[in-house]
């Protein structure tokens, strides 16, 4: 496993780490998910990341309750606060009210005294940045949080946020947590240069697009029993990727990553760590078995050829 710094930190993280949305605390058992947990630790990830809202929390204590066996200070833990987590007026959202409260109960299911990274789930609308910003500062002062985060906010909400935090002296958000795959690509435009601007590092879900960069859906074929594409409740994340264009595309980038010797999972994660804003990308695997293959593309680096003929497809240019 290598690893990177985390933006300009001196935090250093796996290039591959472990998520929980979708999965842990409910359409994965715990005791798979415990398992795949320990497999994760033993091949060298050092970075798990989860969330309040995933599964009303229930994600936080499986994930807690996994990693209590291991030294603290030997992984990097993060989860987020945004969401609803009920039906009252203050229970969603980034006021200072909810950020402290949300710590507080991450912090109780995750059965530790801080984490390491503590995002903004997405942007809120209905809260002063400063008052955010203010209160994580607050909290970062007193040790429960090590470093700031968002999660799918836009550049200019980003520059906002540095600017109020330099401004104001409060703590800077180091990390920002999007989605980035082959088939998305959206952040290369504008989050990415900011980022750089401001020394913030990504770390990015969805690496295999949902599924989709496995290979496993093919074009004119019923999706596989038990995946995604055939639960009602995750369909609707993948749905717009089982199109016959797009899966035109993977089926060729599968030829491509035949041609090295390598998974396209494998592929598609090498190709995602090209880019050197990337500090770690988020797997959401569900079993052992799937961590040993996704970690080995933190080993595999394409070469500029390959990477072109790659970009040919994506735009839709190859022949």
């Amino acid at each position: 496993m290598n690893y990177r710094r985390l933006g300009n930190t001196g935090l250093k993280v796996s290039e591959i780490s472990l998520g929980s949305w979708l999965t842990y605390g409910e359409s994965v058992e715990k005791e798979r998910a415990v398992k795949t947990i320990e497999q994760a630790y033993d091949v060298g990830i050092n970075f798990f990341d989860t969330a309040n809202v995933y599964n009303r929390g229930e994600a936080e204590k499986v994930v807690g309750d996994a990693l209590r066996q291991y030294r603290r200070e030997s992984y990097v833990l993060a989860t987020k606060v945004f969401g609803a987590m009920g039906e009252g007026p203050n229970d969603r959202g980034l006021s200072r009210k909810h950020v402290f409260e949300q710590l507080h109960a991450s912090l109780e299911r995750l059965g530790t005294d801080y984490v390491d990274i503590y995002y903004c789930h997405r942007y809120d609308h209905n809260t002063p940045v400063e008052e955010t910003l203010r209160t994580i500062d607050d909290l970062v002062r007193q040790g429960k949080i090590l470093y700031a985060g968002v999660s799918e906010w836009t550049a200019a909400q980003i520059e906002e946020a540095v600017r109020i935090a330099d401004q104001k002296l409060l703590d800077r958000i180091v990390v920002n947590q999007p989605v980035y795959n082959m088939l998305n690509r959206y952040i290369e435009e504008e989050v990415i240069p900011v980022s750089e601007k401001y020394g913030i590092g990504q770390v990015v879900f969805s690496p295999l697009a949902q599924g989709v960069l496995t290979g496993k859906y093919k074009k004119g074929q019923e999706a596989p029993e038990g995946s995604r594409a055939t639960n009602e409740e995750q369909r609707k994340y993948i749905e717009r990727f089982l199109n016959d264009e797009m899966l035109e595309k993977v089926d060729q980038l599968e030829t491509i990553a035949a041609e090295q010797g390598i998974a396209l999972s494998q592929m598609a994660l090498a190709w995602i760590l090209r880019n050197k804003n990337v500090s770690s990308a988020i797997i959401g695997a569900s079993r052992p078995e799937q961590v040993v293959e996704n970690v080995q593309g933190s080993e595999i680096e394409l070469e500029e050829e390959v990477i072109n003929r790659i970009d040919q497809i994506l735009k839709g240019e190859a022949n």
